[in-house]
Protein backbone atom coordinates (compact mmCIF):
# COMPACT_ATOMS: atom_id res chain seq x y z
CA UNK A 1 0.00 0.00 0.00
CA UNK A 2 1.39 3.42 -1.38
CA UNK A 3 0.05 6.65 0.83
CA UNK A 4 0.55 9.83 -0.89
CA UNK A 5 -0.56 12.69 0.96
CA UNK A 6 -0.57 16.47 -0.26
CA UNK A 7 0.07 18.42 2.83
CA UNK A 8 1.08 22.35 3.14
CA UNK A 9 2.22 20.69 6.78
CA UNK A 10 4.32 17.64 5.00
CA UNK A 11 6.59 17.16 8.55
CA UNK A 12 3.63 16.73 10.30
CA UNK A 13 2.53 14.09 8.36
CA UNK A 14 5.76 12.20 8.67
CA UNK A 15 5.97 12.70 12.34
CA UNK A 16 2.77 11.43 13.09
CA UNK A 17 3.30 8.29 10.99
CA UNK A 18 6.69 7.36 11.33
CA UNK A 19 6.30 5.92 15.00
CA UNK A 20 4.78 2.18 16.38
CA UNK A 21 3.01 -0.27 14.07
CA UNK A 22 2.84 2.64 11.44
CA UNK A 23 6.34 2.98 11.63
CA UNK A 24 7.22 -0.42 11.09
CA UNK A 25 5.48 -1.18 8.26
CA UNK A 26 6.98 2.03 6.79
CA UNK A 27 10.43 0.59 7.71
CA UNK A 28 9.87 -2.80 6.56
CA UNK A 29 8.09 -1.82 3.00
CA UNK A 30 4.72 -3.34 3.65
CA UNK A 31 3.50 0.29 3.48
CA UNK A 32 5.19 3.39 1.99
CA UNK A 33 4.25 7.34 2.59
CA UNK A 34 4.99 10.24 0.02
CA UNK A 35 4.58 13.56 2.01
CA UNK A 36 4.07 16.07 -1.24
CA UNK A 37 4.46 19.58 -0.05
CA UNK A 38 1.64 21.48 -2.27
CA UNK A 39 3.68 24.86 -1.77
CA UNK A 40 6.43 23.19 -3.71
CA UNK A 41 4.53 23.42 -6.82
CA UNK A 42 3.12 27.33 -6.61
CA UNK A 43 4.06 29.47 -9.58
CA UNK A 44 4.26 32.45 -7.08
CA UNK A 45 7.82 33.83 -6.48
CA UNK A 46 7.07 34.27 -2.76
CA UNK A 47 5.71 30.70 -2.32
CA UNK A 48 1.97 31.82 -1.63
CA UNK A 49 -1.00 28.99 -2.26
CA UNK A 50 -3.72 30.72 -1.51
CA UNK A 51 -6.09 34.34 -2.14
CA UNK A 52 -9.21 35.77 -1.51
CA UNK A 53 -12.03 34.03 -2.64
CA UNK A 54 -14.59 35.52 -5.59
CA UNK A 55 -17.66 36.93 -3.86
CA UNK A 56 -16.14 38.10 -0.90
CA UNK A 57 -16.41 36.11 2.42
CA UNK A 58 -14.02 35.55 5.64
CA UNK A 59 -10.33 33.91 5.35
CA UNK A 60 -8.24 32.55 2.40
CA UNK A 61 -8.41 29.75 -0.31
CA UNK A 62 -6.28 27.95 -1.40
CA UNK A 63 -5.55 28.27 -5.19
CA UNK A 64 -6.69 25.36 -7.83
CA UNK A 65 -3.00 25.43 -9.61
CA UNK A 66 -0.46 23.83 -7.13
CA UNK A 67 -2.36 21.39 -5.71
CA UNK A 68 -3.27 20.17 -9.17
CA UNK A 69 0.74 20.59 -9.87
CA UNK A 70 1.21 18.40 -6.89
CA UNK A 71 -1.40 16.21 -8.15
CA UNK A 72 0.10 15.62 -11.58
CA UNK A 73 3.74 15.19 -10.26
CA UNK A 74 2.28 11.99 -7.94
CA UNK A 75 0.44 10.80 -10.84
CA UNK A 76 3.32 10.82 -13.82
CA UNK A 77 5.34 9.09 -11.06
CA UNK A 78 3.42 6.20 -10.48
CA UNK A 79 1.91 6.55 -13.92
CA UNK A 80 -1.72 6.02 -13.01
CA UNK A 81 -4.67 7.43 -11.36
CA UNK A 82 -5.38 6.32 -8.05
CA UNK A 83 -8.25 7.14 -6.04
CA UNK A 84 -8.25 10.86 -4.22
CA UNK A 85 -9.68 11.10 -0.75
CA UNK A 86 -10.24 14.94 -0.04
CA UNK A 87 -11.06 15.30 4.00
CA UNK A 88 -13.76 17.47 4.77
CA UNK A 89 -16.26 17.78 7.00
CA UNK A 90 -18.84 17.87 4.14
CA UNK A 91 -17.89 14.37 3.37
CA UNK A 92 -19.09 10.85 4.33
CA UNK A 93 -18.09 9.74 7.83
CA UNK A 94 -15.70 7.13 7.65
CA UNK A 95 -16.38 3.96 8.36
CA UNK A 96 -14.31 0.47 9.41
CA UNK A 97 -16.03 -1.01 5.64
CA UNK A 98 -14.49 1.78 3.85
CA UNK A 99 -10.80 1.22 5.48
CA UNK A 100 -11.10 -2.07 4.14
CA UNK A 101 -12.02 -0.72 0.96
CA UNK A 102 -9.01 1.06 0.43
CA UNK A 103 -7.01 -1.24 1.47
CA UNK A 104 -7.52 -2.57 -1.68
CA UNK A 105 -5.99 -0.20 -3.38
CA UNK A 106 -2.66 -0.13 -4.42
CA UNK A 107 -2.01 3.89 -4.44
CA UNK A 108 -3.84 6.66 -2.51
CA UNK A 109 -3.91 9.91 -2.64
CA UNK A 110 -4.85 11.92 0.48
CA UNK A 111 -5.78 15.70 -0.60
CA UNK A 112 -5.31 17.89 2.83
CA UNK A 113 -7.10 21.69 3.02
CA UNK A 114 -6.05 25.08 4.75
CA UNK A 115 -7.09 28.14 5.35
CA UNK A 116 -11.14 28.22 3.79
CA UNK A 117 -10.46 24.82 1.85
CA UNK A 118 -9.73 24.66 -1.85
CA UNK A 119 -10.38 26.34 -5.18
CA UNK A 120 -13.88 24.04 -6.21
CA UNK A 121 -12.36 23.33 -9.57
CA UNK A 122 -9.60 21.63 -8.93
CA UNK A 123 -11.82 19.49 -6.25
CA UNK A 124 -14.13 18.44 -9.43
CA UNK A 125 -10.99 17.91 -11.50
CA UNK A 126 -9.15 15.21 -9.11
CA UNK A 127 -11.12 14.48 -6.01
CA UNK A 128 -12.58 11.09 -5.85
CA UNK A 129 -13.71 10.51 -2.09
CA UNK A 130 -14.72 13.02 0.10
CA UNK A 131 -14.60 11.90 3.58
CA UNK A 132 -15.22 13.45 7.01
CA UNK A 133 -14.07 11.77 10.15
CA UNK A 134 -16.59 13.35 12.16
CA UNK A 135 -19.27 16.15 12.70
CA UNK A 136 -16.75 19.03 13.41
CA UNK A 137 -14.08 21.10 11.79
CA UNK A 138 -10.61 21.11 11.91
CA UNK A 139 -7.19 23.89 10.99
CA UNK A 140 -6.30 21.32 8.41
CA UNK A 141 -6.82 17.75 6.98
CA UNK A 142 -3.52 16.02 7.99
CA UNK A 143 -5.15 15.05 11.50
CA UNK A 144 -7.97 13.20 9.53
CA UNK A 145 -5.60 11.67 6.57
CA UNK A 146 -3.44 10.32 9.36
CA UNK A 147 -6.35 9.27 11.25
CA UNK A 148 -7.57 6.88 7.76
CA UNK A 149 -3.95 5.78 7.23
CA UNK A 150 -3.64 4.13 10.46
CA UNK A 151 -7.05 2.63 10.19
CA UNK A 152 -6.51 1.68 6.61
CA UNK A 153 -2.94 0.61 7.19
CA UNK A 154 -4.15 -1.77 9.99
CA UNK A 155 -6.08 -3.67 6.68
CA UNK A 156 -3.17 -4.18 4.87
CA UNK A 157 -1.58 -7.93 5.41
CA UNK A 158 1.76 -7.79 7.23
CA UNK A 159 0.51 -4.55 8.91
CA UNK A 160 -0.56 -6.19 12.07
CA UNK A 161 1.73 -8.80 13.92
CA UNK A 162 -1.85 -11.07 14.67
CA UNK A 163 -4.32 -9.88 11.56
CA UNK A 164 -6.87 -11.94 13.71
CA UNK A 165 -6.59 -8.68 15.65
CA UNK A 166 -7.84 -5.99 12.89
CA UNK A 167 -10.76 -8.78 12.06
CA UNK A 168 -12.03 -9.18 15.59
CA UNK A 169 -12.02 -5.28 16.71
CA UNK A 170 -14.81 -3.06 17.07
CA UNK A 171 -17.00 -2.09 14.00
CA UNK A 172 -15.43 -4.94 12.22
CA UNK A 173 -18.84 -6.53 11.89
CA UNK A 174 -21.02 -3.97 13.40
CA UNK A 175 -20.44 -4.52 17.16
CA UNK A 176 -17.99 -3.35 19.46
CA UNK A 177 -15.64 -5.02 21.01
CA UNK A 178 -15.57 -7.14 23.84
CA UNK A 179 -13.80 -6.57 27.10
CA UNK A 180 -10.23 -8.04 27.73
CA UNK A 181 -7.98 -8.77 30.46
CA UNK A 182 -4.43 -10.09 31.58
CA UNK A 183 -2.62 -10.41 34.55
CA UNK A 184 -2.97 -10.69 37.22
CA UNK A 185 -6.27 -12.75 37.54
CA UNK A 186 -7.58 -10.39 40.52
CA UNK A 187 -6.84 -6.56 40.49
CA UNK A 188 -8.17 -4.30 43.37
CA UNK A 189 -11.11 -7.12 44.27
CA UNK A 190 -11.80 -7.22 40.78
CA UNK A 191 -11.71 -11.03 39.17
CA UNK A 192 -10.94 -12.21 35.00
CA UNK A 193 -14.16 -14.03 33.87
CA UNK A 194 -13.79 -17.54 34.75
CA UNK A 195 -14.92 -19.09 31.69
CA UNK A 196 -11.67 -16.94 30.15
CA UNK A 197 -9.71 -19.02 32.22
CA UNK A 198 -11.54 -22.25 31.38
CA UNK A 199 -9.23 -23.01 28.19
CA UNK A 200 -12.89 -24.24 26.66
CA UNK A 201 -12.19 -22.15 23.05
CA UNK A 202 -16.10 -22.58 22.47
CA UNK A 203 -17.12 -21.29 25.68
CA UNK A 204 -14.68 -18.41 25.22
CA UNK A 205 -15.80 -17.36 22.15
CA UNK A 206 -19.61 -17.78 23.05
CA UNK A 207 -18.90 -15.26 25.77
CA UNK A 208 -17.08 -12.64 23.90
CA UNK A 209 -19.91 -12.85 21.42
CA UNK A 210 -22.65 -11.93 24.10
CA UNK A 211 -20.62 -9.20 25.56
CA UNK A 212 -20.04 -7.63 22.49
CA UNK A 213 -24.03 -7.58 21.75
CA UNK A 214 -24.75 -6.40 24.87
CA UNK A 215 -22.39 -3.72 24.95
CA UNK A 216 -23.17 -2.95 21.47
CA UNK A 217 -27.03 -2.91 22.43
CA UNK A 218 -26.41 -0.08 24.96
CA UNK A 219 -23.68 2.11 23.61
CA UNK A 220 -24.27 1.93 20.22
CA UNK A 221 -28.11 0.53 19.39
CA UNK A 222 -27.95 1.96 15.79
CA UNK A 223 -25.48 -0.74 15.11
CA UNK A 224 -26.91 -3.86 17.19
CA UNK A 225 -30.06 -2.96 14.91
CA UNK A 226 -27.78 -3.53 11.77
CA UNK A 227 -26.40 -6.62 13.22
CA UNK A 228 -29.54 -8.51 15.02
CA UNK A 229 -31.10 -7.87 11.20
CA UNK A 230 -28.56 -9.49 9.53
CA UNK A 231 -28.21 -12.56 11.68
CA UNK A 232 -31.99 -13.52 12.92
CA UNK A 233 -30.56 -16.80 12.73
CA UNK A 234 -28.43 -16.61 15.67
CA UNK A 235 -31.19 -15.76 17.78
CA UNK A 236 -33.09 -18.54 16.66
CA UNK A 237 -30.73 -20.66 17.49
CA UNK A 238 -30.31 -19.02 20.72
CA UNK A 239 -33.85 -19.54 21.84
CA UNK A 240 -33.90 -22.94 21.43
CA UNK A 241 -30.76 -23.45 23.39
CA UNK A 242 -32.05 -21.93 25.69
CA UNK A 243 -35.57 -23.59 25.99
CA UNK A 244 -33.86 -26.71 25.90
CA UNK A 245 -31.57 -25.36 29.04
CA UNK A 246 -34.96 -24.35 30.48
CA UNK A 247 -36.71 -27.97 30.17
CA UNK A 248 -33.56 -29.54 31.16
CA UNK A 249 -33.78 -27.97 34.42
CA UNK A 250 -37.29 -28.49 35.04
CA UNK A 251 -36.56 -32.39 34.61
CA UNK A 252 -33.80 -32.46 37.50
CA UNK A 253 -36.22 -30.48 39.44
CA UNK A 254 -38.82 -33.49 39.07
CA UNK A 255 -36.54 -35.95 39.54
CA UNK A 256 -35.20 -34.82 42.70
Amino acid sequence: MNFHVLTLFPDMIKQGLNTSITGRSIENGTISLNAVNIRDYTINKHKKVDDYPYGGGAGMLMQAQPVYDAYKAIVQKIKTKPRVIYLTPQGKVFKQSMAKEFALEEDLIFLCGHYEGIDERVLEEIVTDYISIGDYVLTGGELPAMVLMDAISRMVPGVLGNQESGDSESHSNYLLEYPQYSRPEEWMGKKVPEVLLSGDHAKVDEWRLEQSLQRTKVQRPDLYEKWASENEEYFIKKAKKEERKRRNELRKQKQK
